[in-house]
């Protein structure tokens, strides 16, 4: 189980990404901002959206799309940035929209579909089946900087 539903109850910012809802930890969660210009960092990893400038610091944005093997998101498409707390500083989540804040307990996590890709295995802590969709939930850690990555 991840420590981001390690307490009896939670509650999670969840969010579109490529037809299906994520959540993440809402205690992880900064703030959210709308899409804005990058700056690209030459070299980066293709999941590496690149660095925004939130009001004089330096953030640096993943595609969660690329970086959970999701279909590429396509140009014009509306974006969004959670900007989200880890062990190693902030970090921006680019998403499709933000939905809702939802209220889960632990007890209601259930262990991630084998159907995942396989890049979404490893940052997806469980599954949490609501009222008409799933709602597939993120660690944060493992999602910003991934085993084998130093991004």
């Amino acid at each position: 189980m991840s420590s981001a539903l390690a307490l009896e109850a939670s509650r999670l910012c969840s969010f579109a990404l490529d037809g299906r809802t994520f959540g993440i930890d809402i205690l992880a969660t900064e703030e959210v901002v709308r899409a804005r210009r990058l700056t690209p960092v030459p070299l980066a990893a293709p999941d590496m959206a690149g660095l925004l400038n939130l009001r004089g610091r330096i953030v640096s944005s993943i595609d969660l799309r690329l970086r959970l093997g999701l279909s590429p998101r396509q140009d014009g498409e509306p974006c969004t940035h959670i900007i989200a707390r880890t062990s190693t500083g902030s970090v921006s989540l680019l998403v499709d929209r933000v939905e809702d804040v939802v209220d889960v307990a632990a007890s209601q996590l259930e262990p991630p579909p084998h159907n995942l890709p396989e890049a979404a295995r490893g940052a997806v802590a469980g599954v949490i089946k609501l009222e008409t969709r799933l709602l597939l939930v993120l660690d944060v850690e493992r999602t910003a900087c991934p085993p084998g990555r130093t991004s």
